[in-house]
């Protein structure tokens, strides 16, 4: 399936189950999320919401099959208004179609988004140990910006989060 185009869109309120399946195994499972406790339906419902209504995408990219392979969204990076033109993104793709381009599809049509939008940055925080989401961004133009060690616990274990940087 690596040459299946997939299908990117405005997430909707139909999407947030498995938008949530998918968020829920990054915290459970991985420390690509530095959370505990997964999300319930009323969470990620005001997640959308409040994405939504700051102007803030949140986007999916969907398989030939309809299937929801993953997703990502723009946010701030900062509150303060210097940083109005820097924004953080997040690309979560389901671990049954990593490697499949359709993490490389979101990330690509937010990085439009934030041009549409004016901004001028955007940052990843990246853990450290995931070897696999450093290789995405760097292929895909961003630098490492700076490395906070020991910052999450998470499995018993400090963690280290790398920023990744692309100046638009």
């Amino acid at each position: 399936m690596a040459d299946e185009l997939p299908t990117i869109r405005a997430a909707t309120r139909a999407d947030l189950d498995a938008v949530l399946a998918i968020i829920n195994d990054a915290i459970l499972a991985t420390t690509a999320w530095y959370e505990y406790a997964p999300w319930d339906d009323a969470r990620v419902a005001a997640w959308l919401d409040d994405k939504q209504a700051a102007g803030w995408p949140v986007l999916v990219a969907s398989a030939r099959d309809g299937t929801l392979a993953g997703f990502g969204a723009l946010g701030p990076f900062r509150t303060r208004p210097a940083y109005r033109f820097c924004a953080e993104h997040s690309v979560y793709v389901a671990k049954d179609r990593r490697g499949q381009g359709f993490g490389r599809a979101l990330l690509a049509a937010l990085v439009g988004a934030a041009r549409a939008q004016g901004l001028h940055t955007l940052i990843g925080g990246v853990d450290s140990e995931n070897l696999g989401s450093l290789a995405f961004h760097r292929a895909q133009g961003f630098v490492e910006a700076g490395r906070l060690r020991d910052v999450g616990w998470k499995f018993d274990r400090w963690l280290t989060l790398i920023f990744m940087q692309k100046i638009l």
